[in-house]
């Protein structure tokens, strides 16, 4: 009977193995399709000269958000790239010694909100959300609340003083090599990633915590307009962000089991409020104030959701192809 019990639980093990290094290798595949030509065409613009272009087009822009104007480049480059990118330039530029709390403090949120844009577009598409939609909220939304945190620290004199400087980057190596290798420790750490979360959330589900933390969101998704459901999604945006999450909400959204809406909610959601934990750590080292960066964008996010779902209520079901492909839960 015990010979008989221990294999049963060995063959369960390896069935239990087996699912999750499908599930892994299934995950990393589809989220490796979409990463690698985006890479790749942001690696071109990059030796284009048109980061810089685009940079100078948009100086105007910062002005109105109380920023000097160079600053539009710190903001594309991370865009365009990613935060690490827009980190580099700030200090290239010399910005540490020059603006206050106030100012990091909207620079980091504009880039909180809109950073990785080829990348995360790219896995937004694929999950069903439209391109121009995804655009306009994450570049709209990065302008209105960096103009609304400019409006609210000038108004009230908050955060004056000179910003501390916590970090001073090494010199960027802009070779090939530099950039395969660095490329290459990105997707080893995203297949690390998918791997142990994956695994986790198994764990999670076999003990029924799932369902617990299904039940802690439920008000707040309420609120929203969010099924519970899409729980895994906002957990996974949230603490990991859409790059490194990117392969795992791609599952989620193709596995049916939630409804068009949801998603499209879910992922507006993290457009503007994602990786709360990493991105948020970076930005304070260039020494933006943490009330902003985290409790006003977040607040901020959620109120912009709200009336976001309050939206898509009063709009015609037919016309709600205009922001996402609808299916069936």
């Amino acid at each position: 009977m015990s010979n008989w019990l221990s294999t049963k639980k060995q063959t369960a093990l390896k069935k239990f193995t087996l699912d999750w290094l499908t599930e892994v290798w299934m995950i990393f595949s589809s989220l490796m399709k979409i990463m690698i030509p985006a890479l790749l065409v942001v690696r071109c613009i990059e030796l284009l000269g048109w980061i810089e272009a685009l940079g100078t087009m948009i100086q105007p822009l910062m002005i109105l958000v109380g920023l000097p104007g160079e600053t539009g480049l710190v903001w594309m480059a991370a865009m365009m790239g990613n935060i690490y990118t827009g980190m580099a330039v700030f200090y290239q530029l010399g910005l540490a010694e020059q603006l206050s709390i106030a100012q990091v403090s909207v620079i980091s949120s504009m880039m909180l909100i809109a950073h990785s844009l080829p990348v995360e577009v790219a896995i937004a598409r694929a999950i069903g959300i439209s391109l121009w939609f995804t655009l306009l909220l994450r570049i709209g939304g990065a302008f209105v609340f960096g103009y609304i945190a400019y409006q609210t620290h000038s108004g009230l004199a908050l955060l004056r003083v000179p910003a501390p400087q916590l970090w001073q980057p090494e010199t960027a190596d802009t070779s090939w090599a530099a950039w395969f290798l660095t490329q290459g420790q990105t997707i080893v750490i995203a297949f690390a990633i998918i791997a142990a979360l994956t695994l986790f959330l198994r764990i999670l589900r076999v003990l029924g915590i799932e369902r617990l933390i299904h039940f802690l969101l439920a008000p707040v998704l309420r609120l929203l307009g969010i099924a519970t459901v899409a729980s895994n999604i906002i957990i996974v945006g949230l603490t990991l962000g859409l790059s490194f999450g990117g392969g795992l909400l791609i599952n989620e959204a193709r596995r049916g089991h939630i409804a068009g809406k949801d998603i499209f909610l879910s992922m507006a959601f993290l457009g503007l409020c994602h990786s709360l934990i990493e991105d948020t750590l970076l930005m304070m080292m260039l020494g933006a104030d943490v009330g902003t960066i985290v409790l006003a964008r977040m607040a901020f996010s959620l109120l912009a959701i709200l009336a976001l779902s309050r939206l898509l209520d009063w709009l015609p079901a037919n016309k709600r192809g205009w922001f996402y492909r609808q299916s069936s839960p």
